[in-house]
């Protein structure tokens, strides 16, 4: 049975078929399935950016402001906290309101926000407003995939997410690159200008372009009870993955937060069974392809974004780089994701999802370990090795995941379904920096003391020890001003060796998280024929 959409053009109640394909062609600009990409790609383009773009910028940021370390952290946190709590609801109402609408408020109160924090005179302002643009990136990124579903045919959608793969993936490798371009020639509130201008292109090509799809059977109400659970359960979760390197994983408060937001998902799941129009219709997952979609999504992201932490803080504090030139190291993973997305996209579409999205977490999990074994001086034709080998692996696991979760939900619930994309991803990446940064901590630890002392070092104090530890723990030699040359070497040293173990043994899990995700692989297929299933999704 094929369902219908309401479609909003320049008179109300017209209707057209929803298969995208059934649409007339040559209607003109609006509507058009690649301008459309293209529109939904400008916007995408700003999150992705500033997820990693500002981090370059936070030194500066810090020293104009006068902010504690703990406070430039939460310019970060802040951000994905937000982002991570609110894209399933944000999904949810690009379902009942327009992903069209919805996008476009989200490119307008993104661009805003981040116009604010350019302005900002305290890290206090610096900070809310960054949650603002989490709450209106998490409205832009499900809508986004909204529209793609609605309007690209079947046949074409690998394609066309392929494309918006490459997007987040270029934007994400390349914010550190713009970031230390930006603070180094003109001055950190250029990272959050830039967001203006480039929300400007946005909102005007969405207003030309973009075309309203709703489906006839798309929720009518909003389930608030639901939504707080959710939001309390996700925001519980975050949190203390965000605060565990703080408190420490045994500490009683992380695992309260753990245990609370555990309790709360269950009685979320509970209520999803009894009301009438559900905020996520468990029923998606009995869908053993979305469900592994989902957890394959959350596999990548600790894998990647938990192994990239790292690296980042190997390429400047071990080798000594530049942001700027730290990021030109990056170039061969984000050139890899730019050819590999679309190629990723046009495979999957002959072949299916299974094999591509299993060699992809294979190369991913090659390159994680190749990363185990980088040492003080490899050299950049090496790393380069790497870092493509993991942007090709990468590549066909963000399109065809996404595929697998956005086109196996029923088209009312294709704004959810890309909110459970982006989510999966945000909390695997939370994940993956908690738990990879707790390993590398605890190796650190482990063998800093032994270090120290086998080269002949003077001993440490506990707070010393402690101090130390902190340092080494992000690739920085805790060398005192005044230390002799000789023995600031072998500080060094040890610094960087210590770094090393440790980042080595968080790359190995990392892998091995990648090489789970094989198997994973396996449970997908392609999302064609969605609709047929949507009745059972409201079970």
């Amino acid at each position: 049975m094929t369902s219908q959409t309401t479609i909003d053009t320049t008179g109300p109640g017209d209707k057209v078929p929803a298969t995208p394909s059934d649409r007339p062609a040559g209607s003109g600009l609006r509507g058009h399935p690649w301008l459309t990409l293209i529109t939904v790609a400008v916007g995408v383009m700003m999150v992705a950016l500033d997820g990693t773009i500002v981090a370059i910028a936070n030194p500066a940021i810090a020293d104009d402001l006068g902010a504690t370390f703990a406070q430039v952290q939460w310019i970060t946190n802040s951000y994905f906290l937000a982002l991570a709590v609110s894209l399933i609801t944000a999904g949810k109402l690009g379902d009942r309101f327009g992903h069209r609408q919805t996008f476009l408020i989200g490119v307008v109160g993104f661009a805003a926000a981040s116009g604010a924090i350019g302005l900002s005179s305290s890290i206090g302002m610096v900070i809310t407003f960054r949650v603002f643009q989490g709450l209106f990136g998490a409205l832009l990124m499900p809508a986004a995939l909204g529209l793609l579903r609605a309007t690209f045919p079947a046949e074409k959608l690998n394609m066309a997410i392929g494309i918006w793969g490459m997007v987040i993936g270029a934007s994400t490798a390349g914010g550190p690159i713009l970031g230390g371009v930006l603070v180094e020639h003109v001055n950190w509130q250029s990272v959050f200008f830039i967001n203006v201008p480039v929300g400007i292109l946005a909102l005007g090509l969405g207003a030309l372009i973009l075309l309203d799809h709703r489906a006839e059977n798309a929720p009518r109400s909003f389930d608030l009870l639901g939504i707080a659970l959710l939001s309390s359960a996700m925001f519980c979760l975050v949190w203390a993955l965000i605060k565990a390197p703080e408190w420490g994983w045994g500490d009683g408060q992380t695992w309260l937060f753990i245990l609370v937001s555990v309790a709360l998902f269950a009685g979320f799941a509970f209520w999803e069974t009894k009301v009438k129009e559900p905020l996520i219709p468990l029923g998606l997952f009995r869908s053993v392809p979305l469900s592994a979609g989902v957890v394959l999504m959350v596999l990548m992201a600790i894998a990647f974004m938990g192994g990239l932490f790292f690296v980042t803080f190997y390429l400047q504090n071990v080798h000594g780089m530049s942001p700027v030139d730290a990021g030109l190291h990056l170039l061969p993973l984000t050139g890899m994701m730019i050819v590999g997305s679309p190629l990723a996209g046009a495979v999957i579409t002959k072949v299916g999802p299974r094999i591509p999205l299993a060699g992809g977490m294979a190369c991913t999990a090659l390159a994680m370990y190749g990363m185990s074994t980088l040492e003080t001086d490899t050299g950049s034709g090496v790393m380069s090795l790497w870092f493509a080998l993991l942007g090709l692996g990468l590549a066909p696991v963000m399109v065809g995941a996404t595929e697998v979760i956005v086109g196996n939900a029923p088209m009312e619930l294709s704004g959810v379904a890309g909110g459970l994309q982006q989510a999966a991803m945000q909390i695997g990446g939370s994940l993956g920096t908690a738990v990879l940064g707790a390993v590398m901590a605890s190796k650190v630890d482990r063998d800093l003391a032994g270090n120290w002392t086998d080269a002949g070092l003077p001993a440490l104090t506990a707070e010393q020890q402690a101090q130390a530890s902190e340092a080494v723990q992000v690739g920085v030699a805790p060398v005192a001003k005044g230390t002799p040359e000789e023995i600031a070497a072998k500080i060094t040293g040890v610094a960087h060796d210590t770094f090393l173990s440790g980042m080595s043994l968080a790359s190995l899990v990392a892998a091995g998280v990648a090489a789970v995700a094989i198997g994973v692989a396996f449970l997908t297929k392609r999302g064609a024929n969605a609709e047929a299933g949507a009745g059972a999704a409201h079970i």
